[in-house]
């Protein structure tokens, strides 16, 4: 299973999601809260992802393979985030992941997943410039 802590991320995106969350509480504090379903994955879990609405059942999730996916690094140099309801329940509304998407992007240098072109990804978020961090950043 993915990591998510957020002690595997790249600071920048730790510092980015913790910016957010806090004030993600201050503007909606009655609202579904954010928080961190997946930091690093390693080469096996991102290979499974892969293949998932490709050989396996269900919705494509990633067009990345193994090494391909910002998340396969460490520290992680992406993070995919979920929301949970007060009654402990998940919630995927575009508009939730739209307003935290706005908070994250009061660091600069990460890109939001919801705007790819190709298979846009609304829990995602990465580092714009991951993939020259990752020359230096070993795989896992």
């Amino acid at each position: 299973m993915a990591s998510r802590s957020i002690t595997d991320l790249h600071p920048t995106l730790a510092y980015a999601f913790g910016k957010a969350e806090a004030e993600w509480q201050h503007r909606y504090p009655d609202a579904p809260t954010p928080f961190l379903v997946a930091t690093f994955r390693s080469n096996a879990e991102q290979d499974a992802t892969y293949a998932q609405g490709r050989t396996k059942p269900g919705v494509k999730l990633t067009n990345a393979k193994a090494g391909q996916s910002p998340h396969n690094y460490q520290p992680a140099l992406a993070f995919d985030v979920a929301f949970l309801d007060k009654a402990k329940k998940l919630d995927y509304s575009v508009l939730l992941f739209q307003r935290f998407a706005a908070l994250i992007a009061l660091v600069p240098g990460i890109t939001w997943g919801g705007s790819f072109k190709s298979l846009p990804d609304r829990p995602h978020f990465e580092l714009t410039n991951w993939r020259t961090l990752a020359k230096a950043t070993p795989v896992k």
